[in-house]
């Protein structure tokens, strides 16, 4: 991922485009774009991959741009996300269920 960082950073400072990447900002365009990916599902399964793929690789850009904006390792705070959701979903319970930790 290290490459497509960078690639995303030299693509937004040749735009002068930093200005904008308030977290507020970042956090609208990956719920807008979040809800574009969305929309390729609006009706039926029968999707266009193209546009996934595209809609799914805008909203990771956004992503990656907020945890740079943020200064904070992606690596990271994915890992102690996933140690937490560990902790709320033991397997011997949430195996094969899609329940909520609160109803386990």
């Amino acid at each position: 991922m290290e490459k497509a960082i960078e690639e995303i950073r030299k693509f937004n400072k040749e735009r002068e485009w930093e200005q904008f990447h308030s977290p507020e900002n970042l956090a609208k365009s990956i719920a807008i774009e979040a809800g574009e990916l969305l929309e390729c599902f609006q009706w039926n399964n029968d999707f266009d991959e193209e546009a996934v793929y595209d809609e799914l690789a805008d909203v990771m850009n956004y992503c990656i741009v907020m945890a740079d904006s943020l200064n904070v390792d992606l690596e990271d705070i994915v890992l102690k996300k996933l140690e937490k959701n560990r902790q709320k979903y033991p397997v011997e319970t949430a195996k094969g269920s899609s329940k909520k930790y609160s109803e386990l």
